[in-house]
């Protein structure tokens, strides 16, 4: 059952638990051999227990899991107390097939430890567990406690509380309130068996057997069916991670909008990969939404249409260039100007210095004209090896795609992976010193991260100056359900400083020529709300065109159950002013479990 978050990638002591928090006082209980569930949970996400030994624990097995690096069961007391804060329930790692059963009455002497899923630097909770068990089975076949129930009335809809500054904003020694944050209600809930009814799909079934569903239907419900993350503000508290103890083989392959519908019951779990999770022992039936895959309309002949499209590490040992380019003729309609993220070098991830990426580009185009498109040309810059991020031997960067039947490139030598790109007034216009070329690719912003490529387009007679963009990733901020609240965005300060590059090369075209049209698109890998995006739109040099979509449309990928955008096409003054100007946003691969990219495209169409 090869989940990748029932991976054990650190268990930690109470005490490194602590010094990660700065600051959590323990008391010692006078009585740690007489002790209940409830007791070793306590009122805080830290076990009063913790790192110490406790005899005799008893209670029902509701689950057990045989499988993975976490084998163990779950503990549930059938006489609870009557304290809402604290749980009934906790995880006894065995670290081997158990040999107890669903029903077992057993009890349990072991050391209580407080496990943090990807370990103390990931900033994640923790999760309370019995380790080192000794197991005495007292009877047989009784009755699993009934399910606590998780639905809308019971999720309050503030997430989380304020972390205590005392303990760099750490909520671990905090007293749980389930009734006012939703953390902290899941949390009281840790271990325990949980129930969801007829509860919809937010993020479809992943390559690990995962799939995320809401238990509340209208919290910021996207027009076609999942939950929109619309702000730091909005994290969506009825979202909940699925998995199974059962054959993986046997999951349901859901897309957004389908329902579970029936019960889904099992043990609340905790993992580095979403947090809290139901890992059910009896799942819902999977019933069809009926999603299908979108298609933009087709631009007019005055109209000039430009995507972005990331193709997920693309190199030509891959099998998806016929959807890839069905994609692009399909369902963007060929659109005459495509920016192309993570395009891979010819022989993908191995390492060994190539750079070049032809291969892969004109096995695409190949593939483009062959499903009925254009025959696009192309321009990019290779960049210098293992210098842009990304998988290791890849070398991925942007590429530009056009029809030269609709639009032309204008070409000036000179661009490579280390000469800058700039910009001259040559009568009155704007023109870049090199067509295609790279923004400021020495600055320090662009350490281990792609380099803007950009490139000068004449559609009908107009020149339109066009950046692609990969900005850095997330990679390395903590989770939403971190046990720092609110959560520390790390990789905001390097993308910062590249939408700074981006935002000050737009102003020198905008210098040289107050009315040129200019457009910056890519995977930002950032929020339209974000930091990020106020900086490239800094002193209204761009502005992003996807916030011209309703709130409910406004989303290009789907994370963990919240759809976010991190694809954008920024427009500069002279489009936005016209008013002339069409967005779509795709929606082609983040709703589908069989998705070829975690990213939809985005199409721009415009009158120059």
């Amino acid at each position: 059952m090869p989940s990748r978050s029932s991976a054990r990638l650190a268990a930690l002591t109470v005490a490194a638990v602590c010094g990660a928090a700065s600051a959590v006082v323990l008391t010692s209980p006078a009585h740690a051999d007489s002790v209940r569930v409830h007791d070793i949970q306590g009122t805080t996400r830290i076990s009063p227990y913790a790192g110490q030994k406790v005899t005799d624990v008893p209670g029902i097995v509701t689950a057990t899991r045989a499988y993975g690096s976490s084998r163990g069961f779950w503990l549930q007391d059938a006489a609870p107390d009557d304290d809402p804060a604290t749980s009934e329930g906790v995880f006894v790692f065995t670290s081997s097939t158990p040999k107890v059963a669903v029903g077992d009455a057993v009890t349990v002497t072991g050391t209580v430890s407080e496990y943090v899923p990807g370990g103390a630097s990931s900033g994640n909770q923790s999760l309370t567990e019995i380790t080192k068990p000794q197991v005495t089975t007292v009877s047989t076949g009784n009755a699993v406690p009934a399910p606590a129930v998780i639905d809308e009335a019971a999720v309050p809809d503030a997430y989380a509380p304020e972390g205590d500054t005392a303990a760099a904003g750490s909520v671990n020694g905090l007293t749980l309130d389930p009734s006012a944050y939703a953390l902290d209600y899941y949390e009281s809930l840790e271990g325990m068996n949980v129930r969801v009814a007829d509860a919809r799909v937010v993020t479809a079934t992943d390559a690990h057997s995962e799939l995320w569903v809401t238990v509340k239907p209208w919290e910021h419900r996207s027009r076609r069916g999942g939950t929109v993350y619309g702000s730091y503000d909005s994290q969506n508290t009825g979202r909940l991670q699925i998995q199974s103890l059962g054959s993986t083989a046997d999951f349901p392959k859901a897309d957004v909008g389908d329902t579970l519908s029936g019960t889904t019951t099992g043990p609340l779990d905790f993992n580095q990969y979403g947090g809290y999770t139901l890992v059910a022992s009896g799942l819902g039936t999977l019933r069809s939404g009926g999603l299908e895959r979108e298609t933009t309309r087709r631009q007019s002949g005055r109209e000039l249409a430009v995507a972005t499209y990331n193709v997920e590490n693309l190199d030509p040992s891959d099998a998806t260039f016929e959807q890839h380019a069905a994609a692009i003729v399909r369902h963007l309609q060929s659109p005459d100007i495509v920016s192309l993220e993570e395009i891979q070098d010819n022989n993908g991830a191995t390492n060994d210095g190539t750079v070049d990426a032809d291969r892969t580009v004109t096995k695409l185009i190949d593939a483009i004209a062959a499903a009925g498109g254009p025959v696009y040309d192309w321009r990019s810059v290779n960049p210098v090896d293992g210098q842009d991020g990304g998988e290791p031997g890849g070398n991925i960067r942007q590429v530009f795609l056009f029809n030269p039947e609709r639009v032309s490139f204008t070409d000036r030598a000179g661009g490579d992976s280390t000469t800058a790109v700039g910009v001259a007034k040559v009568h009155g216009k704007a023109r870049l010193t090199v067509s295609p070329g790279r923004i400021d690719p020495a600055n320090a912003a662009w350490s281990n991260s792609r380099k803007p490529l950009a490139g000068e387009f004449v559609f009908r007679g107009k020149t339109v100056f066009v950046i692609a963009n990969h900005l850095n990733s997330k990679g390395g901020d903590q989770a939403l359900t971190s046990q720092y609240q609110p959560p520390v965005r790390g990789s905001e300060i390097q993308r910062h400083a590249q939408a700074t590059a981006v935002n000050a090369f737009v102003k020198d075209i905008l210098a040289a020529q107050k009315n040129a049209d200019v457009i910056a698109l890519g995977d930002m890998n950032d929020f339209e709300f974000s930091g990020t995006t106020k900086i490239l739109e800094d002193d209204g040099a761009l502005w992003s065109a996807i916030k011209a979509l309703p709130r409910s449309e406004r989303y290009t990928y789907d994370y963990q159950g919240n759809q976010q955008v991190l694809d954008q096409i920024l427009i500069s003054p002279a489009i936005r002013r016209g008013g002339d100007f069409d967005y779509d946003s795709v929606h082609i691969n983040s709703e589908f479990h069989d998705q070829i990219s975690d990213h939809d495209p985005q199409v721009l169409r415009l009158r120059p």
